[in-house]
């Protein structure tokens, strides 16, 4: 049997998001999903394809996101097209300094693609701390959760 898969992708400009990242990614991993977290930088659109969930995570800088993960969820966009990735499970998360709206913008720009955004996104301020990370960890069992929802079994 095939496992469902979570890609979790971020751009962490100090670590604590990659922290956030690597956390969710291991929250899905207690569940039973294939996940992995990995770079924008890295980011492999056929694996984003392929997975059954995707959770995008960006610090905030000036306000929102940065622009390039705004340019990457416009790459995966066109680059997959919506049909690809309509439906799949999502989640928004981020680390900031003062303001926090990276997640919120990601979660909208996540929903115009018809992706399936758990409410609500995380943000913690500044370095994860270990209740900071198990709260990472549930939203990977909350993917896991509602991907098992979505995904019927192959007979």
């Amino acid at each position: 049997m095939v496992k469902p898969k979570l890609v979790v992708v971020y751009l962490s400009t100090q670590g604590n998001t990659k922290k956030m990242a690597d956390a969710i990614a291991r929250g899905a991993e207690d569940r039973g999903m294939d996940a992995r977290s990995v770079s924008f930088y890295e980011a492999d659109m056929n694996e984003i394809r392929d997975a059954d969930a995707i959770a995008l995570g960006s610090s905030t800088f000036w306000y929102k996101m940065h622009d390039a993960m705004e340019r990457f969820i416009e790459r995966m966009d066109k680059e997959l097209g919506q049909t690809a990735i309509e439906g799949k499970v999502g989640a928004a998360f981020g680390s900031y300094g003062w303001s926090g709206e990276a997640p919120v913008d990601i979660a909208r720009m996540m929903r115009s693609l018809g992706i399936k955004v758990i409410d609500p996104v995380l943000r913690v301020q500044y370095e994860p701390n270990e209740r900071d990370l198990e709260e990472c960890k549930r939203l990977g069992k909350d993917i896991a959760n509602a991907v098992k929802k979505t995904v019927r079994p192959v007979a």
